[in-house]
């Protein structure tokens, strides 16, 4: 098989059976069990003892699951009639036993009949864990001769049209990304069962561009990590094994989600599976040590690549590690052995671009003999104002330093840390906003290099980091300011390993100032939606500054501002920077001169990757070249009355508007 594109897809008819597996797999499946096949034997003989024809049916009308299945009616009893069903549909296909179809029938018919609604906290997950395993017990019945009646089929249809699909269809983003991997698992087997393509096409639309933790790229980091990765394994896992469920789904109805963006499904489950098998990867942030047992998601992604030549190693031996117990999975994971064998050329790499960013394990470089060491609950301040002017660095130590109040950094100074140990955190009790700010407006000769700068208004990441992102928080929380009334006010800036993360305003805002240097920096999860508003506070924010430099740096996840934004700027070059799942723009550019952006990864941002817009004058000179751009849910590039731009050599993929991609990219780059 071949992958096509979406919008072939949109002009053909599904293939019946065809969520999980074709009828060619099903077959295939069928015909290894029956020659003795192990390892599809074994895993046959372990689903037929977990498949209890004296299963008992009990439907509700009102099904309730509040957080961690507190409460829960009828929960319990849903997921285990799904699984039920799905079990003794693929035991009735292997065996012709009608004993194993008329129990799927009768858990179908059942709740179909019965069930009216879900509610409370977990109504949407729960909706989504079970609507695509019910759909895959439904697909099986309904296209073999398994007795099941047309009313039956109308009645279970009538039951995923108009209390499942009404239910998910909108999504919960906000939620970690396990949520709407599930949703777009659920919704695209809805749809095939219901034969809708409207209703596939917008759930692969959310699943390659979904806001906020929706979508596979804002799930997947191009390092392989995932958005809960710093949660729980179990979560992550979850999580992965969803978007893989979605992707087979689309995979058996001929697009090839598993290819996209270098392979991004199997680099996450590369990722995870590494961790769990005790080699730790690079993370943004600690890797959760909670939860670690290996869970039975790993099967289906390994045998997807090993049949195109390509070995998963760590998923390899995850699913090594579990396949002796596991049952159905192993049976589900078949698919038709490949004619001539169309690999993919190359398997999942971790992007280098702007990798690895941000205040790392150690210092990047020699502390000079001379720095001043500050430790944890000493003052930053007394040691900055004793090295003013002097050009001596200030080291705040490995720890925490809670800012009593803002800090103001004269001239002449390096304000440096320990790595990523050390952490500067503004107490919420100062009543201050900015953690960082320009002691006078002719600031000169200074760095910030190597330490956290934390903007959430607790220090500590607790056990589930979403829910301190900042999209969530109405503090007022500014992480560093320098402003000059003065174009060429300031000079000398450098940012050097920085981390700037959770602020609710700008994670850095730089204005009126000449020669920047922000170099190996992670500015994360900056810019939310508190007054004067969304889509004016971004990670990255300089106005009428020049001689800029952006290099290897990590620009990302701006709830609702842009990764970088650019106002009033001269002679700016961005090179080897990530600049990934911001809610605005990926680079936002107005009234600017000269700016170069190339050789950097732009991607899963919610509105165009480059947007270059027109106020009053304009901008000119803007060049864009030789980037990846990717999965943004506007344009690749999206350009007005720049004059003398250039947009070359970039790579183009999955980029929005109507799928539009390279060629329709770059035609709306006005040009005079």
């Amino acid at each position: 098989m071949t992958s096509i594109c979406l919008q072939t897809a949109a002009g053909q008819s599904f293939a019946h059976p065809g969520i999980n597996q074709t009828k060619a797999d099903l077959a295939h499946m069928k015909a290894q069990v029956l020659k003795g096949q192990e390892p599809y034997k074994s895993a046959f003989e372990r689903l037929k003892e977990e498949t209890d024809l004296a299963f008992v049916v009990t439907p509700y009308t009102h099904v309730l699951r509040g957080p961690y299945g507190k409460p829960n009616i009828g929960g319990n009893d849903l997921s285990k009639g799904a699984q039920m069903a799905y079990n003794c549909a693929v035991v009735w296909y292997i065996t012709n036993d009608q004993a194993y179809a008329n129990k799927s029938i009768e858990i179908l018919d059942a709740w179909s009949a019965r069930l009216w609604d879900f509610d409370y906290n977990d109504a949407k997950l729960l909706a989504a864990w079970t609507g695509h395993v019910l759909c895959n017990a439904a697909e099986i019945l309904r296209y073999t001769p398994s007795g099941w009646s047309p009313q039956g089929v109308d009645q279970f249809k009538h039951l995923m049209m108009t209390v499942y699909y009404p239910l998910l269809r909108y999504y919960f983003p906000q939620a970690n990304g396990n949520w709407d991997g599930a949703i777009i698992h659920s919704i695209l087997a809805i749809a095939v069962f219901t034969d809708n393509r409207p209703m596939f096409n917008q759930a692969l639309d959310h699943l390659l561009r979904g806001p906020v933790n929706g979508s596979l790229f804002k799930y997947i980091y191009p390092s392989g990590q995932c958005q809960e990765t710093g949660r729980d394994q179990a979560h992550v896992q979850l999580g992965l094994g969803e978007f893989a469920g979605a992707a087979q789904i689309a995979y058996t109805q001929g697009v090839d989600v598993f290819s996209m963006g270098d392979h991004r499904l199997a680099l996450g489950y590369e990722y995870t599976a590494q961790f769990l098998l005790g080699e730790p990867p690079h993370s943004y942030g600690e890797i959760s040590q909670r939860a670690k047992k290996l869970r039975d998601d790993y099967e289906y992604i390994y045998q997807h690549y090993a049949a195109r030549g390509i070995e998963l190693s760590y998923t390899k031996m995850a699913a090594d590690s579990v396949r002796s117990t596991a049952s159905r999975s192993v049976l589900t994971s078949l698919r038709k052995p490949l004619g001539k064998v169309v690999g993919y050329s190359t398997g999942p790499a971790v992007s280098s671009i702007g990798y690895i960013a941000g205040a790392v394990a150690t210092a990047s470089t020699k502390i000079p003999d001379t720095a001043i060491r500050v430790q944890p609950g000493e003052s930053i301040q007394e040691a900055l104002n004793t090295a003013a002017g002097s050009g001596r660095w200030v080291v705040a130590t490995a720890g925490l330093h809670t800012l009593p109040t803002t800090l103001k950094i004269p001239s002449g100074v390096t304000l440096a840390g320990e790595g990523v140990e050390t952490m500067l955190f503004l107490d919420p009790k100062s009543d201050e906003r900015d953690a960082i700010v320009s002691a006078s407006d002719d600031l000169h000769d200074v760095t910030l290099r190597d330490f956290v700068l934390e903007g959430a208004t607790r220090a500590e990441p607790g056990s589930d980091p979403n829910t301190r992102r900042s999209f969530r928080s109405t503090a007022k929380r500014g992480g560093v300011l320098f402003i000059s009334p003065r174009r060429g006010g300031m000079k000398n800036l450098n940012f050097i390993n920085l981390t700037v993360q959770n602020c609710t305003y700008n994670g850095v805002l730089v204005s009126g100032a000449t020669n920047v240097s922000v170099t190996a920096c992670d500015f994360t999860e900056n810019g939310s939606y508190v007054v004067p508003g969304p889509k004016l506070q971004h990670n990255l924010l300089l106005t009428y500054c020049d001689k800029v430099s952006i290099e290897g740096s990590r620009l990302d996840t701006s709830p609702f501002g842009s990764g970088l934004s650019l106002g009033h700027c001269r002679d700016v070059r961005v090179t080897h920077t990530e600049i990934a799942r911001n809610g605005y723009y990926g680079v936002l550019i107005a009234e600017s001169e000269n700016v170069v952006i190339e050789k950097s990864l732009i991607e899963a941002n919610d509105r165009s990757g480059v947007m270059m817009e027109f106020l009053d004058k304009g901008s000119k000179g803007i060049t864009v070249r030789d980037n990846r751009i990717q999965y943004n849910n506007g344009f690749g590039v999206e350009s007005y009355a720049t004059k003398n731009g250039t947009v070359k050599g970039n790579l183009y993929e999955g980029n929005g508007l109507a799928g539009q991609e390279k060629i329709s990219a770059e035609r709306r780059v006005i040009m005079e």
